[in-house]
């Protein structure tokens, strides 16, 4: 809480505050994840094609089932927002929502990026983090985060009054029009909140804010997905550059981001199969 409570403390409130938390949802009866299944895969994979992301731009970006993606930083530290759909369905995306309630605030490797209701799926897994060895630094950030909803002009608009059009959420809509043939109104309600590729967030140990950090990100690293069914993806190269001095700005020094598909050689991994959408019934009681 920001603001001095205005409401005196009941006589047991060390009691209330003392209470054990609980787990809303144990993942335990989930498959854990297994590198054994990926392994083949990833030793023998092609790359088939390589899309580059320009400075305060996005691109979009096809991945067939059982294929691999790696969202690359080519040279300088970059974070860029990763939106992702069902290729044949737009309908169905990526749901961080339901992703960080299952899966924590930040993801890595092991995790899946979790579609919206009623689908409720993996639309990919996690399959290698070159900044693993990040964890979670004494301001209480990490990488990879799902609990910003990325750079827009809305929010630009309310806090400095003024306009400012290479805010992921424009980036990724003008990207979604242009692949889709939509006009900007019709592709903005498709954009959605996204995985923070590469950025160092958290909530501040005080205010619990939002905030975020210069990206620990360099030349050579990567996050690797795995995708579980046919994926139409969107990448903004965020104005905010590593996030190290200012957000959705020119001012910011910013790079270009690489995404390279890959595929594995046939057979190699074994039954996998993609996942069927969620077996709920609907009734929801009626």
């Amino acid at each position: 809480m920001k603001n001095p409570p205005a409401t005196e403390a009941p006589a047991d409130a060390e009691a209330r505050r003392s209470f054990e938390p609980v787990i809303c949802y144990p993942t335990g009866s989930l498959p854990p994840y297994d590198p054994s299944v990926f392994a083949v895969a990833r030793a023998g994979m092609e790359l088939i094609e390589t899309v580059t992301v320009q400075p305060r731009d996005a691109e979009t970006f096809h991945v067939p089932q059982g294929h691999f993606l790696r969202v690359v930083c080519p040279g300088g530290s970059q974070v860029g927002d990763l939106n992702l759909w069902n290729a044949d369905d737009l309908d169905e995306r990526f749901y961080t929502g339901k992703t960080r309630a299952l899966y924590g605030t930040h993801l890595s490797t092991g995790d899946k990026l979790l579609s919206n209701m009623p689908y409720l799926r993996p639309l990919a897994t996690i399959t290698h983090d070159t900044l693993d060895w990040y964890g979670w630094d004494e301001f209480g950030g990490s990488v990879h985060d799902v609990i910003g909803t990325r750079c827009d002009p809305y929010t630009n608009r309310l806090l400095t009054g003024g306009d400012y059009d290479q805010c992921c959420h424009s980036n990724l809509i003008r990207a979604l029009a242009d692949e889709t043939g939509m006009n900007l109104a019709e592709a903005e309600p498709y954009v959605h909140d996204v995985l923070n590729v590469f950025m160092c967030s958290g909530f501040t140990l005080d205010t619990k804010q939002y905030f975020i950090k210069a990206s620990p990100v360099r030349a050579g690293d990567y996050l690797e997905l795995f995708a579980e069914i046919d994926l139409l993806g969107g990448l903004s190269a965020c104005p905010g550059g590593d996030c190290s001095e200012t957000h959705s700005s020119d001012v910011a020094v910013c790079s270009p981001l690489t995404v390279e598909i890959y595929q594995p050689p046939a057979g190699s991994l074994g039954d996998w199969g993609p996942p069927a959408r969620s077996a709920y019934g609907g009734g929801h009681g009626a």
